[in-house]
């Protein structure tokens, strides 16, 4: 309180200090808070949003089907021996080019040996016995003639010469049977070829008939491939198609020999064999892209949207369509029928002409109103250009001019 108080004369100082606020000046200052505390700001205006536009139009589609194969030999054999034993030796190795007759493989003959030398003892016991039924006939064959014995009995004799000789033809057939068993230890090639697999070693006891290599024949060749179910009847025997080499530029053409009548129980796929035409084939197990020409749709019209304009609405895609009359966009919803490359395939829902949003999809709302973006560019003249590049030209010159002694 100021020191000259005293100069308002008449002023109740006591009455100042004994002041006290009415239940009614209360009341009205309490509703004065509690208004001031619930009223809410006036939300803010929504900015009007920038959009990119891209006009509908029809477009040739680039892409097409492409299933990734490899190349395989038509025939590829799995070789193994046709009797049981010990393998002892392998000479062929993964990779080896075999010619026909070469050595492959070679179990322990020596059992097969023991087999031939008793089954020739035999023959020889055999030849002995049909030699002396022989001389037997003959001998009562004389004595017949001079009637000094019966018919009969020389019968007899004829059919012991009978018994030597079937003896002896089995024991030659024995012999020749034993002989091909001592050469079935060794394993040859049946034809020209690579060596694919190997699937037995030295020191194994093979059964009869267990693969002991894998050997791709020479000559045609084979792409193969797996295509899904929804494809499958599409592809037929005898169609054309185009197969290109991962490793280089080079394109064959080739034709479709056989399509599989089952699925694969484990990736339930259709395989496919393709037969390569051409003078330089592609190594075996090389990678080749196949594209069946009945799966080209390339330079077919349709309209295609960069993936950025489409959004999930629901269980379905959207895009955002642009109406000048209003400047605001509004929910088309369309049907994506395949990829072409980074772009996407509308089957239905849009019309050549219409405007759509290329960009920030997720940002819009119904009836929302937007803004066509102008991108923004500076305008340079051409003599500044050119100044400015003589400038970048010249500098490294003159810093290397000043860098010298």
């Amino acid at each position: 309180w100021p020191d000259n108080h005293r100069s308002y004369p008449g002023f109740p100082m006591r009455a100042l200090f004994n002041l006290r606020p009415s239940p009614r000046h209360i009341f009205l200052l309490a509703c004065a808070a509690l208004l001031s505390a619930c009223s809410r700001p006036a939300p803010p205006e929504e900015p009007v949003r920038s959009v990119k536009l891209l006009t509908v139009g029809a477009g040739a589609l680039q892409s097409s089907v492409e299933y990734a194969g490899e190349v395989r030999a038509r025939v590829e054999s799995r070789l193994g021996f046709r009797v049981a034993g010990k393998l002892v030796q392998r000479p062929a190795e993964l990779g080896q080019r075999v010619k026909a007759g070469q050595v492959l493989a070679q179990l322990d003959p020596r059992d097969y040996q023991l087999a031939a030398d008793a089954a020739r003892a035999q023959l020889a016991s055999a030849t002995t016995q049909h030699d002396l039924a022989a001389a037997d006939y003959r001998r009562y064959q004389a004595l017949k003639d001079q009637s000094f014995i019966s018919s009969a009995e020389l019968e007899r004799r004829n059919a012991t010469l009978q018994a030597a000789k079937a003896a002896l033809d089995q024991a030659r057939a024995q012999l020749s049977a034993q002989g091909n068993q001592t050469a079935y230890t060794t394993l040859v090639a049946d034809v020209a070829g690579v060596v694919t697999g190997i699937e037995a070693e030295p020191g194994q006891v093979l059964a009869a008939g267990t693969p002991v290599v894998r050997v791709a024949q020479d000559g045609a060749r084979d792409v193969v491939f797996a295509v899904p179910e929804d494809k499958v009847a599409q592809i037929r025997p005898g169609q054309e198609v185009t197969a290109r080499v991962w490793s280089g530029s080079a394109s064959l053409v080739g034709q479709v020999r056989e399509v599989a009548a089952s699925a694969d129980a484990a990736t339930r796929t259709y395989q496919v064999k393709v037969a390569l035409q051409g003078a330089e084939l592609p190594p075996l197990g090389a990678t080749v892209y196949v594209t069946p020409r009945a799966f080209s749709h390339a330079g077919t019209p349709a309209i295609k949207l960069p993936t950025s304009a489409l959004r999930q609405e629901g269980q379905r895609t959207a895009v955002w369509v642009y109406e000048p009359a209003t400047s605001t966009v509004k929910s088309q919803p369309v049907q994506i029928a395949t990829a072409d490359g980074n772009e996407a395939v509308v089957a239905s829902g849009l019309a050549p002409g219409m405007q759509v949003v290329a960009t920030g999809v997720h940002v819009l709302s119904p009836g929302q109103k937007v803004m066509v973006y102008q991108p923004k560019t500076v305008a340079v003249p051409v003599s500044s250009m050119q100044q400015a590049a003589k400038s970048i030209a010249v500098a490294p010159a003159a810093s290397a001019q000043q860098g010298r002694p």
